[in-house]
């Protein structure tokens, strides 16, 4: 069985899922196996369930009458079948990467192009080797558009999943000190991340730029096509504001006010409306998009519990989206603390990092600071520390936070949203 064979499948099943679990009728199962766990052996099951076809890499679990069938490499069938499937419907793909911001900004580039097209775009995180190719998978006759949101934490990662979805427009959130021990360094991080550009550019596509990040600036400088957006001297230029700590942004004298708060979301907002408008959506449309938009994936989410303002961005962190977090809550009105959990895969750079962020928490308007993780204990100038969200939520049945703001931010391992309901 190759893809070309497989494809009739693909056309007519439901979806496509690698979970045995959300099997239902005239699905697509694709069997990956963990250490402890082997999915071949569920196939059958699957098919019970309604399934129409799975793959597997056993040959003893294939079952050519039952449409299960064995190929050597589960991952690389799934791979190739995305990428001729993509090339099937040859609808227009905007890819987009970078150190902090993807998802927050493919999910407004999404709503804002909703607003004219049927779009269909990565959902939750799934922009990995695996998740960029289940996302080229859910595409349908009836999709005008795609969105992909590309992930990475090594060199030529980018390269490849740009194989596989082919992009014909590519934007790059930032570059900034994330997955530096991955990458070998901040110089790595801006060659990966430049894999996009060096795609496109290769063959002959669109960039869209932001004029006010200099690296961006100098990475694109004399490519054409290349869209550009920023405060001055762009193709779409933009204003920004602030109203509750609320960013906004304007556009031709149009304001429009968003539900994310922090300036660096500033820039997300930007790309969303410039993608919007060289796709022909309205201002008046973008508006309802992004006024409309609000964040519930704990990036940059604002709540409000018991009179008090909770800032919730527990989903990543790094040092660079740490320091423009930390800065925009300086902002706020009234008392301040900060639950600030570690940042992840740092490599040798992980001490020096940590220490940086308490130095600069602590030149800052805030009552009361308190970390969790070992990483930020092992700096020993944490004023108030906890090894993990377990050990705090202990402390906090006991001891309440007094300030009127309150600040979660950390990497996804160290879970800080479990302390929510105990603030």
């Amino acid at each position: 069985m190759n893809p070309e064979q497989f494809y009739p499948y693909l056309l007519r099943c439901k979806k496509v899922t690698i979970d045995s679990r959300k099997i239902s009728k005239d699905d697509i199962f694709f069997a990956f196996s963990g250490e402890n766990f082997n999915a071949a052996l569920v196939a059958r099951e699957a098919v019970d369930n309604g399934a129409i076809a799975a793959i597997v890499e056993q040959k003893e679990f294939e079952d050519v009458q039952r449409h299960i069938y064995a190929v050597p490499s589960t991952l690389e069938f799934m791979q190739e079948l995305a990428k001729l499937h993509r090339q099937s419907l040859g609808i227009p793909v905007v890819a987009l990467t970078g150190s902090n911001g993807k998802t927050t900004t493919k999910e407004i580039i999404h709503a804002v192009l909703s607003q004219k097209y049927r779009v269909q775009y990565t959902q939750g995180n799934l922009n990995n080797h695996i998740g960029v190719p289940l996302t080229l998978l859910s595409l349908k006759s009836e999709h005008e558009i795609a969105v992909v949101e590309m992930g990475a934490n090594h060199l030529k990662e980018i390269e490849h999943l740009c194989t596989l979805a082919t992009p014909d427009y590519g934007y790059i959130t930032n570059f900034g000190k994330a997955h530096l021990e991955g990458f070998g360094g901040f110089e790595g991080v801006i060659t990966g991340k430049s894999e996009l550009y060096d795609y496109l550019k290769k063959n002959g596509k669109t960039l869209f730029v932001n004029q006010d990040d200099p690296l961006q600036v100098v990475k694109t400088a004399g490519y054409q096509p290349r869209i550009s957006f920023g405060t001055e001297k762009a193709d779409y230029v933009f204003k920004s504001f602030s109203k509750d700590n609320y960013v906004g942004l304007v556009y031709n004298g149009f304001a429009i006010q968003s539900r994310l708060t922090g300036k660096y979301n500033f820039a997300n907002l930007c790309a969303a409306a410039c993608i919007g408008l060289y796709f022909g959506v309205s201002v008046d449309q973008i508006k309802t998009a992004i006024e409309n938009y609000t964040p519930t994936n704990m990036r940059s989410q604002i709540m409000e519990k018991d009179g008090r303002t909770l800032v919730l961005d527990t989903y990543n962190a790094n040092p660079s989206s740490m320091t423009e977090s930390l800065k925009n809550f300086n902002t706020f009105e009234g008392s301040k603390a900060i639950i600030i959990g570690d940042m992840l895969e740092l490599g040798d750079e992980s001490g020096k990092e940590h220490t940086e962020i308490l130095t600069l928490a602590e030149g800052m308007d805030f009552d009361e600071v308190i970390t969790v993780g070992r990483h930020f204990r092992d700096t020993g100038v944490s004023p108030h520390s906890f090894d993990s969200a377990d050990e705090l939520v202990f402390y906090l049945k006991k001891n309440s936070i007094r300030s009127r703001n309150i600040l979660l931010k950390g990497s996804r391992g160290i879970a800080l949203e479990k302390i929510l309901e105990f603030i």
